[in-house]
């Protein structure tokens, strides 16, 4: 085991400390020891325990701190301090496993919790004045971008297959030069138990490989390991991907995923249940065609009329990343159409067919003008409009006009 100190910020963290001054016992685990040696920002903080959870919530309370049982069968608990939440686990040990899910049990060995681990970037534990704890070569392998399975990848990964897309994951984010071989030759043979995954852990997991920095490299080795395929039946252009990295388009996972895949938008979001504000825009990005870069500012207006700024912009990021086009549908004002159903009925447009079909009517002679008529104006379109249809209508169009 390999022993070293470090300087860490987030160490200096007064709610931090309220926790560790209540169990001393526990160290830093997972992410925040990796990032905090990576010279990364630290996000959360989780911690692990050799006391049994119950003593973990004791020992919360008599320092007067908040513990929820968050996920107590598996041994978790978060302490509140300050209004920050604070996940601590009991250390374990897996007795048996199903391919996705641990049935674990508690012990106080900080070398059998971090044996259960995925990743020996992710197995060490740090405690509060900065030791690092590496029984398996981790500091070295991020030191070296090398992802590598604790232990035996392949029992690793029959652990939990979920362990393949989480490997790269990590690989987009840490990994560097050649890939782990053993890693890469393990996950090419469990391929298949991607199908045991439920799909929302599926999209979670390339959701966050999607927003990397540069996922290029870690989906081209998807797209040779079969992964890809198993994810995305539907189809991928890898290729399509990597132009739209290499254009400098911004690290949002559903434009990626709209350059990713050659299959059909819809089918592929309906699979795995994207959220809805993610499959709406997926398929409008994805299906609508790009503004092109001589483009009036008439049909731009139109264009923002009818769709989000962040949906067109997308169009155009996929198609060339025209940054001049960019610029001026961000930097364009959102055309607000002026006459509202509350303005005919105030004026006694009786609601229902005759009303919808007047502001569709008006608003399409606004789009027709691009979108520049003011409020007075659309009034008075509506005016003309109501005088032509007076006599067909049998309405108090008259007193309607007036009115307006």
């Amino acid at each position: 085991m390999t022993a070293l100190r470090i300087e860490a910020g987030f160490l200096d963290d007064p709610a931090l400390a309220l926790v560790l001054d209540a169990i001393p016992e526990a160290r830093i685990v997972g992410g925040a020891v990796r990032d905090a040696l990576a010279g990364r920002a630290v996000a959360d903080v989780d911690l692990a325990s050799p006391l049994a959870p119950d003593a973990v919530m004791g020992r919360l309370r008599a320092a007067g701190l908040k513990a929820v049982p968050t996920g107590i069968a598996h041994g978790t608990i978060t302490a509140v301090a300050d209004h920050r939440g604070f996940e601590i686990t009991t250390l374990r040990r897996d007795v048996q496993t199903d391919g996705r899910h641990a049935v674990v049990a508690f012990t106080d060995d900080w070398l059998a919790d971090a044996a259960r681990r995925d990743f020996t970037i992710n197995a060490m534990s740090m405690t509060r004045d900065g030791v690092v704890f590496d029984h398996f070569g981790g500091v070295a392998d991020l030191r070296a971008g090398v992802v590598r399975f604790v232990g035996d990848a392949g029992t690793r990964i029959a652990e939990d297959y979920l362990r393949i897309l989480r490997f790269f994951r990590f690989q987009a984010r840490y990994g560097a030069g050649v890939p782990d071989q053993a890693a890469t030759a393990a996950i090419a043979a469990g391929v298949a138990g991607i199908a045991r995954l439920s799909v929302e852990r599926v999209w979670g997991e390339m959701r966050r490989i999607l927003a990397a920095p540069d996922p290029c490299a870690a989906v081209a080795l998807m797209e040779r390991l079969g992964v890809l395929a198993a994810v995305l039946p539907e189809g991928t252009a890898v290729g399509r991907l990597a132009a739209l990295v290499g254009r400098g388009a911004p690290e949002d996972p559903v434009l990626r995923l709209a350059a990713l895949l050659a299959g059909d938008a819809a089918s592929v979001a309906a699979r795995l249940r994207l959220s809805g504000p993610e499959r709406v825009r997926l398929m409008a990005v994805r299906d609508g065609s790009a503004l092109a870069a001589g483009a009036s500012d008439d049909d731009m207006r139109r264009a923002l009329a009818d769709m989000p700024a962040e949906v067109l912009i997308g169009r155009v990021w996929l198609a060339d990343g025209d940054a001049g086009l960019i610029a001026r549908i961000a930097g364009m004002a959102v055309p607000v159409f002026p006459l509202r159903g509350r303005d005919l009925a105030a004026a006694g447009v009786p609601a229902g067919a005759v009303m919808g079909g007047l502001l569709r009517d008006v608003r399409g002679w606004w789009m027709a003008g691009g979108c520049v008529a003011d409020a007075p104006s659309c009034r008075a379109e509506a005016v003309l409009r109501l005088a032509m249809a007076e006599d067909g209508l049998r309405l108090p169009c008259a007193d309607a006009r007036r009115r307006l």
